[in-house]
């Protein structure tokens, strides 16, 4: 399957953003990209005060133009995230769904790891303030593979990612809002870290330049299952498409059993020395 992320400076007009995403799909899709996978926040960030005007249900007025778009060329699309009504008060949730090609939602994930962070001079957030974390993994099946859904900052939690793979994913999507602070020197690490501990394929559109001062770092990209960079797009508003090959993913994970010899049963237990009665020579 042909896979493309998109990378976008999403601003503080919503209708412009959607407006420009679905300009880069069909450029994606002229591309002959099958799967398009959009970044996080595609159609709105900051300032957060105005969330409440910009949150949507799902299925919403949004959803049915990306879901429009997807009929229109036969193609799954994964919309990034946006922003969701949610049942706690004063909060929504961080939301991205997977819309397959007759314009059907066929997955819905919504961010269960929070960007709470504070790096001195660099930078500083708190997500959780406006948005309610989701509880759910999520993995959908499509003819070619299945795919697990994460957002941004579920990056930096190894365990998440292998569930998923636990569960037979072979492609990891991570539509991210990554601050540049911390994407000069944690992004392509981790992206690769994720493919190569996993043998997947790891899908990461990202959004780039500033928005009301807050800087993202860009450099959106198709990871291999061997830890390969297939495609990268380093800044400016674009698209990149990469093959990705589920018997590839296969035959990575049958070189490097990994997901065969875990042992589960030892990382549920409290760390001990090591030291008991008989284990030492005497």
């Amino acid at each position: 399957m042909r896979v493309a992320v998109v990378q976008m400076n999403v601003g503080t007009s919503k209708q412009a953003n959607v407006e420009r995403a679905l300009r880069l799909i069909d450029e994606a899709a002229g591309q002959g990209a099958e799967l398009i996978v959009l970044p996080e926040y595609a159609t709105f960030i900051a300032p957060e005060s105005e969330y409440a005007a910009v949150a949507e249900a799902l299925p919403g007025a949004t959803s049915a133009r990306f879901a429009a778009k997807a009929r229109e060329h036969g193609i799954y699309l994964h919309p990034g995230s946006f922003v969701e009504v949610s049942p706690v008060p004063g909060k929504f949730y961080n939301t991205s769904y997977l819309l397959d090609p007759a314009g059907e939602v066929v997955a819905v994930y919504r961010k269960v790891h929070l960007f709470d962070i504070d790096v001195p001079g660099e930078v500083t957030d708190k997500e959780s303030a406006l948005i309610a974390p989701g509880d759910e993994l999520v993995a959908v099946e499509l003819p070619e593979f299945t795919i697990g859904l994460t957002i941004c900052f579920d990056l930096r939690f190894p365990e998440l990612y292998r569930a998923l793979a636990a569960a037979d994913c072979l492609v990891m999507a991570v539509p991210a809002a990554w601050a540049e602070a911390t994407g000069r020197v944690h992004w392509e690490v981790l992206l690769r870290a994720r493919a190569i501990e996993n043998h997947a394929y790891v899908v990461a559109p990202c959004q780039q330049g500033s928005c009301e001062g807050y800087p993202h770092w860009g450099h959106s990209m198709i990871i291999d299952p061997w830890g390969a960079i297939l495609a990268e797009l380093p800044a400016g508003d674009g698209v990149v498409v990469a093959d990705v090959d589920a018997a590839e993913a296969r035959r990575r994970r049958a070189q490097t059993s990994v997901l065969a010899v875990r042992r589960p049963d030892v990382y549920a237990q409290a760390p001990g020395t090591g030291v008991s009665s008989g284990s030492l020579a005497t």
